[in-house]
C-alpha cells in the first residue's frame, strides 16, 4: 500500500511539472504597425531564440514558471526588452521597432551576457546601425563624439578615436565582438582605429573601467563594435544596402552586407567604401588642406549553428589612406597608409540544464600594417601583429546567483623600421589573465563582484632594452537599488591595475603623431585606480533620464611630459615619460522628456576635471558641453534639431593652449518606408548649421586645424530581411 501511495506520489508530482510549464507569445512590428518577418526574440535566462513568421508573430512552448528578460531584434534597429512572469496561462509580450539610435536598450559589452542598459550594473551607451549611418565618417572617433562623456582625439579626421571621461590612448580598448582591434592607434594621436563603423550591427561603450572582463587597457574604458553575426541561425536572405553622399567634403560612401541561412548554417558578407576630399572649416578659414581620407573594407564568414552547439569563422580586411593636415609653414604633405587583414574562429555550446550553461572561445589572428609618408615617399613602416584568444564560461543560474569566468590572453609581436623607429628592434608582448564576475539578484536590490589576475611580459630583442614581467589584481563591487517603479540607484567602486604600455617603456625617438621627441622609461611601474561611480536612472514613458558622478584617484599615473629642452636633430621638443599622481572627476547628465504624442526634449551635459594632485592640469581634456534638442516625430517620420554649447577650456597643461568655447547647430531627419519584408530608409543630416569656426581642444594639431565647417549629408538604407 505505501509503495502504491509512493507512486502515486511520484506520478501526481510530474504531472504537475508537466502542467506548469507556460507558453509565451507575442508579435513583432514597426512603430507604423507594419508586422517584421524573420526578426529574433530570445529569452535570455534560457538562451532560447524564436524567429517571427510572416505575420510577425513568435512563440516558446514548454517555458518553466518564473519571471524571464525578452529581447527583440531586427538588424538596423533597436534591441528592445520586456520583463515577463510565466505561469500556468503562459504570457504574452508584443514587441514595437524603431529606428536605431532613438533609445537602445541590450548590452552585451557590460557584463559580457546580454543585458538592458538600464538594468546594468556599468554605465554603457550603444550607437544603433542606422545612427552610425546617419554620422557616417572614417573615423571612430567622429562617429561616437556625440555621445555623453565620449569626445574624440584626432590629427585629422581620418584618425579620430574616441576618448573617454578624459581617459585616452592605452587606458581606452577598442574591440570588435569583445577582441581587442589589434592596432597601434593607442599609440599615437595621427594613427587610426581599423574598425569598419559602416558595417557595425551596433557599437557599444562601457564608461569607466571595464578591466575585469577586458584587461589593463580598459582602465579608463570599452568601445565595442558588434558584427551581429552571432545570434544564430535564420532561414533565407536578410541584408542590407547604404548609399552617402556629403556636402562641404564630397564625402560619398556605400556599404552591403548579405546573410542567407539554410537549415542550422547561415553565410555572410560585408563590403564598404568611403571618400572625402579636404574639408572646408567655419568662418572664412576656407579649406583645411590635406584632410582628405579613403577608406575600403570587406569581410566574409560562415557558420554551424546547431540546438545547443554553434561554430563561425570571419575573414575581414581593412585599408585606408588619409592625410595629416600640415601647418602652412611646411609644405609637406605627410599621409598614412594602413592595411589590417584579420581571422576570428569562435566555438562553443549553450544547454541552460548545465552547471556551465554556455561557453564561447574565440581565436583571432590580426596582422596591422602601416606607413607614414612624406609626399609619396614612405618614411617608416611600423608592423604589429597579435594572437588573441579569449574564453568565456556562464554558470548555471541558481537560485539569485548568476556569473560567467573565464581567461584570455594574447602574444604581440611589434616592430617599425624606417626614419621614425621609436623603438630599437622588434619587441614580444605576451599577456594572460584569469576573471570572474558574479552576480545576486533579488527582488528589488543586485550586487555584482568581480576580480581579475593579469600578467604581462615584455621581451625586447635589443639586448640594451630591459625585460619586463608585471602583474596585476583588479577587482569590483557594485549594487544597485531599485527606488520606485522606472527608478534605480547604482554604486561602483573599482580598484584597477593598468601595466605600462609598449610605448611607455621603450619609445626614444622623433614621433609627428605627438609632435615631440619621445624618452620612455623601462622602469616605469604598474598604473592602478581607485574609484567610485554612482548613477541615478529613470524610465518611464514620460521620462528618460540617467546622471551619472564618478571621481577616479590614479596612483603611477604615466604621462608625457615637455623637459622644455630641444632634439637637435629633429627640432622636436624633448618629452619624457614620467609618473605622478593624479585624480580625475567629472558628470554626465541626460534626460528625454515626452511632452507629447509627437514631442520630446532631449537635453544633455558632461564635464570632466582631471589634473596631478601635486602638478598642473593634465593634458587635451575635453570642456564643459551642453545640448538641447527635440525629437519631432510622426508615424515614420522624425526631425531632430539641436543645439550644441562648448566652454571654453583654459585648464591646461605645461606648454598647451587654451581654446575658446563654441556653439553649433545641426539638425538630422530620418523616414522610413516599411513592407513586411524591407524597411527603406531615408536621413539627412545638417551639422555646423551656423558655419561657425571652432577648434577641438583635445587634437593634436588644434592650433593649425579647425574643426569642419557648414554641410549636409544624405542616406538612404533599405533592409531587407
Amino acid at each position: 500500500m505505501r509503495i502504491l501511495s509512493l507512486l502515486s506520489l511520484v506520478l501526481l508530482s510530474a504531472a504537475a511539472a508537466a502542467v506548469q510549464t507556460g507558453r509565451i507569445s507575442g508579435k513583432v512590428t514597426f512603430s507604423d504597425g507594419t508586422v517584421i518577418h524573420s526578426a529574433i526574440v530570445r529569452i535570455v535566462e534560457l538562451n532560447k531564440t524564436a524567429t517571427t513568421d510572416d505575420y510577425g508573430e513568435y512563440s516558446f512552448n514548454n517555458v518553466p514558471p518564473g519571471k524571464y528578460t525578452l529581447t527583440a531584434h531586427q538588424e538596423g534597429f533597436d534591441v528592445l526588452t520586456k520583463t515577463v512572469t510565466v505561469g500556468v496561462d503562459g504570457a504574452a509580450a508584443d514587441f514595437q521597432l524603431a529606428l536605431a539610435g532613438v533609445k537602445a536598450e541590450v548590452t552585451v559589452t557590460a557584463s559580457g551576457s546580454e543585458q538592458s542598459t538600464f538594468e546594468s550594473i556599468a554605465t554603457v551607451s550603444t550607437l544603433g546601425a542606422n545612427q552610425i549611418l546617419e554620422r557616417a565618417s572614417v573615423g571612430l572617433g567622429d562617429v561616437l563624439e556625440n555621445e555623453a562623456g565620449v569626445a574624440k582625439r584626432s590629427s585629422g579626421p581620418g584618425n579620430s578615436r574616441p576618448v573617454i571621461r578624459g581617459f585616452d590612448g592605452d587606458r581606452v580598448l577598442v574591440s570588435t565582438d569583445g577582441v581587442r582591434v589589434g592596432s597601434l592607434a593607442s599609440q599615437s594621436g595621427d594613427h587610426a582605429e581599423p574598425v569598419d563603423a559602416l558595417a557595425a550591427e551596433r557599437i557599444e561603450v562601457v564608461k569607466g573601467p571595464a578591466t575585469l572582463l577586458y584587461g589593463s587597457s580598459a582602465i579608463g574604458g570599452v568601445v565595442n563594435a558588434i558584427s551581429g553575426h552571432d545570434e544564430g541561425a535564420h532561414p533565407g536572405f536578410r541584408g542590407y544596402l547604404s548609399g552617402i553622399g556629403g556636402t562641404n567634403n564630397a564625402q560619398g560612401a556605400s556599404s552591403l552586407g548579405l546573410e542567407y541561412g539554410v537549415g542550422n548554417w547561415v553565410f555572410w558578407g560585408n563590403a564598404s567604401g568611403q571618400r572625402t576630399s579636404d574639408y572646408k572649416a567655419g568662418g572664412d578659414f576656407g579649406r583645411v588642406q590635406n584632410t582628405f581620407t579613403r577608406n575600403a573594407a570587406g569581410s566574409f564568414g560562415g557558420g554551424y549553428f546547431a540546438r545547443k552547439a554553434f561554430f563561425n569563422t570571419t575573414y575581414s580586411y581593412y585599408q585606408n589612406r588619409y592625410g595629416i593636415p600640415f601647418d602652412p609653414d611646411n609644405s609637406e604633405l605627410r599621409s598614412l597608409r594602413m592595411w589590417r587583414n584579420n581571422t576570428k574562429v569562435n566555438i562553443g555550446y549553450n544547454d541552460a540544464d548545465l552547471p556551465i550553461k554556455a561557453i564561447k572561445l574565440t581565436l583571432d589572428l590580426s596582422n596591422y600594417r602601416h606607413q607614414e609618408m612624406a609626399d609619396e615617399i614612405v618614411g617608416t613602416t611600423f608592423h604589429n601583429n597579435v594572437f588573441s584568444f579569449r574564453a568565456m564560461m556562464e554558470q548555471k543560474i541558481y537560485g539569485s546567483l548568476s556569473g560567467r569566468f573565464g581567461f584570455e590572453g594574447f602574444h604581440r609581436h611589434f616592430e617599425t623600421v624606417g626614419e621614425e623607429m621609436l623603438v630599437d628592434g622588434p619587441v614580444k608582448q605576451d599577456s594572460f589573465s584569469v576573471f570572474a564576475l558574479e552576480e545576486l539578484k533579488f527582488e528589488r536590490v543586485t550586487m555584482q563582484l568581480g576580480a581579475r589576475v593579469e600578467n604581462n611580459r615584455y621581451r625586447p630583442d635589443n639586448p640594451a632594452l630591459r625585460p619586463r614581467d608585471l602583474t596585476g589584481f583588479s577587482g569590483a563591487a557594485g549594487i544597485r537599488f531599485d527606488l520606485w517603479k522606472g527608478g534605480a540607484f547604482v554604486a561602483n567602486y573599482s580598484h584597477s591595475v593598468r601595466a605600462p604600455a609598449l610605448d611607455e617603456l621603450y619609445n626614444n625617438g622623433p614621433h609627428d603623431g605627438t609632435i615631440a621627441y619621445e624618452i620612455g622609461d623601462p622602469n616605469l611601474t604598474a598604473e592602478t585606480s581607485n574609484g567610485i561611480d554612482l548613477s541615478l536612472r529613470h524610465q518611464s514613458g514620460r521620462l528618460t533620464g540617467e546622471a551619472n558622478f564618478y571621481y577616479y584617484d590614479l596612483s603611477n599615473f604615466i604621462y608625457l611630459a615637455p623637459t622644455n629642452e630641444t632634439d637637435k636633430d629633429s627640432g622636436l621638443e624633448i618629452a619624457e615619460y614620467r609618473q605622478g599622481n593624479s585624480r580625475f572627476y567629472g558628470t554626465e547628465l541626460s534626460l528625454d522628456t515626452k511632452l507629447n504624442r509627437y514631442a520630446n526634449i532631449l537635453t544633455g551635459l558632461d564635464y570632466v576635471n582631471a589634473k596631478l594632485k601635486n602638478g598642473p592640469p593634465l593634458p587635451r581634456i575635453a570642456p564643459l558641453r551642453g545640448r538641447i534638442g527635440l525629437d519631432l516625430h510622426f508615424n515614420s517620420f522624425s526631425v531632430r534639431p539641436e543645439f550644441v554649447a562648448v566652454g571654453d577650456q583654459d585648464r591646461v597643461f605645461i606648454n598647451e593652449t587654451p581654446t575658446p568655447g563654441y556653439g553649433v547647430v545641426n539638425i538630422a531627419a530620418s523616414y522610413i518606408l516599411s513592407t513586411r519584408h524591407a524597411a527603406h530608409i531615408f536621413s539627412v543630416n545638417g551639422y555646423n548649421l551656423g558655419n561657425r569656426l571652432f577648434y577641438n581642444h583635445i587634437s593634436f594639431i588644434k592650433d593649425i586645424s579647425p574643426e569642419i565647417g557648414r554641410g549636409f549629408r544624405f542616406g538612404y538604407t533599405v533592409r531587407f530581411f
